[in-house]
């Protein structure tokens, strides 16, 4: 019975062990929930930012590429009209300029005039050696045949082996009649202006990488250069392309590996641009990222838990000394002593114990906080931070002025120099506002080219005097457009002009409609 008894009271669990194990346990559950939530938001953000970064790569290089065709067609054009005397010309002559426009661009490779019979009358260079032959291949048939400028897909000739791309312009003499056509030739292999802009394509230390496939989904380059001339038609990326779709998504490749694509169509040929990413590059940042966030908290979290045994213990020593003295009773003569209080004292402790341990927990969650209420594009404050700074002002009867701020003809910006300009007027507008205030004013991109700025303790006359210092430095600020930018702006205090967030609001958008109305480039005070 005694040794049961033992027992028992082995297996019983100390006030110290337990209330080391409940804050050890709260503790790890607790970042445990902020680590996935962090995971989970870093992860979206991440991949959101990879997809934006490779459509934007991609529809910049479409768009380079779409110039350079349109710079080879009026290239070919002006050929055509400069060989439509031919029938006046030497054959020197004619080799003459067709090898002066080979070297000048370095459009093509090589460059030939084919007549309405398909006898291939000149050719440059010389090493090709076709003068004096007729044309046999399909490309070459083809433009002959209708007699309309012409791309042709990949195709490989034969004796060579070349992937090449043939494209020609139609010549007719001043009577109209046709004459046959001039055509380049681009080998995909070889060296020429194509393979100059965009032939670099190499896989970078991400793994990122670029290709472009044909009207017909065939690769016309990629860094794998023995996968040119593939047929990756299969592909749901490249499958959008041939449907003149652009856009940017999460999608598994022809070989099974998850990738991050950006594409965009080349108007001028048909042809697709596409900037890839692996989903890999993703999950190595984010494992990173989660091993710096356990490195910051581990030693806090080591340090706290000695901390908490040691109050744990001074907090279990009292009922260790009343355990005694109830054990003692009925065996021997016990004398009690006057117990002072410690149950307010120690609480106190211990909670401050625990506050301790989630304080490195706690600036994690402050940084993610922070994170959803910046905005990424500018780092100003976003729209819920705004609204939030706004309450609390408004709650402790703060006075504040408002400006609300619009950038004039922003949709023109954006239609005429690209979202890539549109954002850097933002970004620029956002430096300008910034400097232009007080480290303790608000500054807030309010959504689109909207942007609020909150003075504390500032009358509203005060704040035109900011406004129109922001206005008029924007206004002589080179910004990466040839027209000004400038901007329209309404003020109203907080209390006299409204005593409510969504009135203030509203009265400082109806003096920034006034301003609209009035010409734009202006700051004008609510009534």
């Amino acid at each position: 019975m005694l040794k049961e008894m033992r027992s028992g009271r082995k297996r019983k669990l100390g006030l110290t062990a337990l209330l080391t194990g409940l804050v050890t346990l709260v503790v790890v559950l607790t970042s445990t929930i902020l680590l996935v939530a962090s995971y989970q938001s870093k992860k979206e953000s991440l991949i959101e930012t990879t997809l934006h970064l490779n459509y934007s790569n991609a529809n910049r290089m479409s768009q380079t590429v779409d110039s350079l065709f349109r710079s080879m067609r009026i290239s070919l054009e002006y050929s055509a009209n400069v060989l439509s005397s031919v029938e006046t010309m030497q054959t020197k002559e004619v080799d003459d300029y067709l090898e002066l426009m080979r070297n000048s661009s370095n459009y093509f490779n090589s460059i030939a005039f084919i007549d309405a019979d398909g006898l291939i009358l000149n050719a440059v260079p010389e090493t090709v050696g076709m003068a004096g032959q007729h044309i046999s291949s399909k490309a070459g048939l083809d433009a002959l045949q209708k007699q309309l400028p012409y791309l042709s897909e990949p195709g490989t000739v034969r004796g060579t082996g070349r992937l090449i791309l043939f494209m020609s312009e139609p010549v007719f003499n001043h009577e109209g009649l046709y004459l046959g056509v001039v055509g380049g030739t681009l080998y995909l292999h070889e060296n020429n202006v194509l393979n100059m802009i965009i032939g670099n394509s190499a896989i970078d230390n991400s793994g990122s990488y670029y290709y472009i496939v044909g009207s017909d989904g065939h690769l016309l380059f990629h860094p794998d250069k023995a996968r040119i001339g593939e047929d990756i038609s299969s592909n749901p990326v490249v499958q959008k392309l041939l449907r003149g779709y652009s856009g940017q998504q999460q999608v598994i490749n022809i070989k099974g590996v998850p990738m991050l694509a950006g594409y965009a169509s080349v108007p001028a040929n048909g042809w697709g641009v596409v900037v890839v990413s692996p989903t890999r590059i993703i999950q190595g940042q984010l494992i990173s990222y989660l091993k710096k966030v356990l490195w910051y908290t581990a030693i806090p979290f080591i340090c706290l838990l000695f901390g908490v045994i040691i109050l744990a213990r001074r907090l279990a020593r009292p009922f260790v000394h009343l355990a005694d003295l109830v054990n003692k009773l009925g065996k021997e003569k016990v004398e009690l002593s006057v117990i002072k209080p410690h149950w307010n004292r120690e609480a106190d402790l211990l909670n401050r114990a625990v506050l301790l341990a989630l304080r490195d927990v706690q600036r994690q969650k402050e940084q993610l906080t922070n994170e959803a209420m910046t905005d990424l594009l500018t780092g100003l404050m976003n729209r819920r931070k705004l609204e939030q700074m706004m309450k609390e002002w408004i709650e402790e009867e703060i006075p504040f002025s408002l400006i609300t701020m619009d950038v004039d003809k922003f949709k023109f910006v954006n239609d005429t120099y690209g979202h890539l300009a549109g954002d850097e007027v933002l970004k620029q507008v956002a430096g300008i506002i910034t400097a232009s205030v007080r480290p303790g004013d608000i500054c807030s991109r309010y959504g689109g080219e909207e942007f609020i700025i909150l003075l504390s303790r500032t009358r509203a006359v005060d704040a035109y005097i900011v406004a129109e210092r922001i206005r008029k430095t924007l206004e002589k600020s080179d910004v990466p457009t040839a027209m000004r930018v400038t901007v329209s702006q309404g003020i109203a205090h907080y209390p006299s002009h409204a005593k409510s967030r969504e009135e203030l609001l509203h009265r400082a958008d109806r003096a920034l409609y006034s301003a609209k109305h009035q010409g734009r480039n202006k700051t004008i005070i609510a009534d």
